[in-house]
């Protein structure tokens, strides 16, 4: 072996010495492990003289002290001396300290019920911060009614062309395919009955009262709602929120305030422009599927749609857009821990922003089905 010169096993009075010489190192590690169990097989107590040992690796010095502690736990002494300022150093690096045990304990398997009792409480805290933040942003717009110009409005043009028309390319790709695809599926059942011409009132109503605002709000929640978070989190982290409330601006009112304004603002239009798109994507399955002409797709349609159930899914896309704009901005502004949590954060606004829609969107469901609409 090239880097391992000798270990020399010597007996003496005080047990038996093991002085090793050379460089001891993992490159050759199979070798040395097998020479050192070979050495430490002896009984009784055991010297480890490293006095000839020139450098030693991280490598070497985890097999000694492994070697070690495994004759230790039989009930053998052994003990090692001798190494040089160096040598003993990356040994204590890498032993135990004294009087603790070597090995971390295993990590307790935590029962159901307590993990459900901590989801919760974490859950709560959520639901806690959530409220105190619209309790703030609401005293801020309050704040903002009364005074105007301690809003930033010059950012609102930037925000809502950032939301909304830089959006259009999406929505309009994404309000195509969900029309084709309910038309294309549609198409057997529909053709098995004789009633082609349904497909218009199945893809305008489903689109226009529930898929559309929803999808809509989906893609903003994670276009939107992710930019926000993540400008804001850096914001926090790179202290910039301080360096606002310092110069006595409310970051809730210069910042949060101009973000939920625009995402409201902007979510009806984007909503009507996917429920267009979308009843333009069914035309087309229509045509091509099925027997049914343009004329008469979009004549059914009108002849079985009226304005309450676009406006009724263009109404609750007010309600998606300030919800996204509130989880995202609140998230944001809660970041911790630099880099990382500002990545925590993105993603955490989203999974909440979806969570909430759906919420928002069960609630109109059943209010809607109320009064009849």
């Amino acid at each position: 072996m090239a880097d391992l010169h000798s270990i020399d096993v010597v007996a003496d009075g005080q047990g038996t010495r093991l002085a090793l010489a050379g460089d001891l190192s993992l490159q050759h590690g199979a070798a040395l492990w097998r020479d050192l169990r070979q050495a430490l097989a002896r009984s009784g107590p055991i010297r480890i003289d490293l006095s000839g040992v020139e450098r030693v690796d991280g490598g070497a010095a985890c097999m000694l002290l492994d070697l070690r502690a495994q004759r230790e736990r039989g009930g053998a002494a052994t003990e090692i001396t001798g190494g040089g300022e160096g040598v003993m150093r990356l040994l204590e690096l890498y032993g135990c300290p004294s009087g603790q045990a070597c090995y971390k304990e295993a990590p307790a398997c935590e029962p159901v019920l307590e993990q459900l009792g901590r989801m919760t409480v974490a859950a709560m805290r959520d639901a806690q911060r959530e409220l105190d933040f619209v309790g703030g942003l609401l005293r801020s717009a309050v704040a903002a009614v009364r005074a105007p110009a301690t809003v930033y409005w010059q950012s609102l043009g930037s925000l809502m062309e950032r939301a909304g028309a830089d959006a259009f390319p999406i929505a309009t790709i994404i309000g195509f395919l969900l029309g084709l695809v309910l038309a294309l599926q549609s198409s057997a059942l529909l053709s098995t009955y004789g009633t082609d011409v349904l497909v218009a009132d199945l893809v305008g109503l489903t689109v226009a009262k529930e898929l559309g605002p929803l999808m809509t709000a989906i893609v903003v929640a994670g276009r939107s709602g992710a930019a926000y978070s993540a400008e804001l989190g850096s914001m926090k982290v790179n202290e910039e929120i301080d360096a606002l409330r310092v110069l006595g601006q409310d970051p809730l009112r210069f910042l949060v305030f101009p973000r939920v304004v625009a995402l409201a603002a902007m979510m009806p239009l984007l909503t009507l422009w996917t429920d267009l798109m979308a009843m333009v994507g069914g035309m087309v399955g229509a045509v091509v599927k099925l027997d049914v002409t343009a004329f008469l797709y979009w004549h059914e349609m009108a002849r079985n749609m009226d304005l309450a159930d676009v406006f009724g899914g263009v109404f609750k896309s007010v309600f998606f857009g300030v919800a996204v704009a509130l989880v995202a901005c609140q998230r944001g502004l809660a970041t911790r821990e630099g880099a990382v949590g500002v990545g925590r954060s993105t993603t955490s606004a989203v999974v909440t922003s979806l969570l909430v829609l759906v919420l928002i969107d069960a609630v109109f469901a059943w209010v809607y089905s109320m009064v009849g609409m």
